[in-house]
């Protein structure tokens, strides 16, 4: 029986990915290493990026609290309000909502960037000169990406518990150091190291797809744009996805 055409659609680029994807564990541990690049990446996908993050988790933080305060208020608990706030961020909230974001701004660059390389033949141009286009241009993304939005992730929970700690204070006086007590009396390792862990995968994740969808664009400017516009939608469900997979693979793991 015939898959319909949308499934083999599916599957063809699965396999792409995958394909695509063992390229770089392939590239990435073999000389030469592009350092600047890499180092000039870093700069680029994490620094450049603070700012949004930054803003995001403070507000984040901020909304969260004043929305949960008024059913803590009805059921007599208010004081565990930042107990509450602070396991939310740490463990889910913080690490998805900074790699959502993180995947519409680098996702979409990345594949923008490399898309417009591809259909004007800048990377055919690399290879005629003898450089590795997929280790110039691929490698040194996918490592950045992976390594800079677990900073990011830290960096964002951090900021966004300074939001919590503004909401807190809006109707109440609570000193820093007694909400701070309270947030990391409640927090474990087992809430902390398996957040800080997915948030290395959804990095990965973003960074290849975008990369893909770039490195295989055609079809003129219209494809730059539609590579751009599919790296966010299939990197923010990967993110999804990855997140689902951790969930169920910490609950085996007794961490949850």
């Amino acid at each position: 029986m015939k898959l319909p055409l949308t499934t083999q659609r599916f599957f063809d680029e699965a396999g792409a990915i995958s394909r695509f994807t063992g390229r770089f564990f392939h590239e990435a541990f073999r000389p030469r290493y592009e350092i600047a690049e890499f180092i000039n990446q870093c700069f680029i996908i994490g620094y450049r990026s603070l700012p949004l993050v930054g803003l995001t988790g403070f507000i984040m933080g901020l909304v969260l609290t004043m929305q949960l305060r008024p059913s803590l208020v009805d059921y007599g608990v208010e004081s565990e309000l930042p107990a509450m706030v602070g396991i939310a961020i740490i463990r889910e909230i913080g690490p998805v909502l900074t790699a959502l974001i993180f995947a519409g701004k680098i996702g979409s660059s990345i594949g923008a960037e490399l898309g417009s390389m591809k259909v004007t033949e800048q990377i055919d141009a690399m290879e005629v000169s003898g450089t590795n286009p997929y280790k110039y241009l691929v490698v040194t993304r996918v490592l950045a990406t992976t390594l800079m939005l677990p900073l990011l992730v830290l960096l964002g929970d951090a900021i966004s518990l300074y939001g919590a700690f503004m909401g807190v204070n809006i109707k109440t006086n609570t000193s820093f150091t007694l909400y701070y007590t309270q947030v990391f009396d409640a927090l474990a390792f087992s809430d902390v190291i398996p957040a800080f862990v997915k948030s290395f995968f959804f990095g990965f994740a973003v960074g290849i797809i975008g990369c893909f969808k770039g490195f295989n664009s055609s079809k003129g400017t219209e494809g730059v744009g539609r590579s751009a516009n599919s790296a966010v939608v299939v990197s923010s469900l990967m993110v999804f996805v990855l997140d689902l997979l951790a969930v169920q693979v910490t609950d085996l793991l007794g961490l949850n």
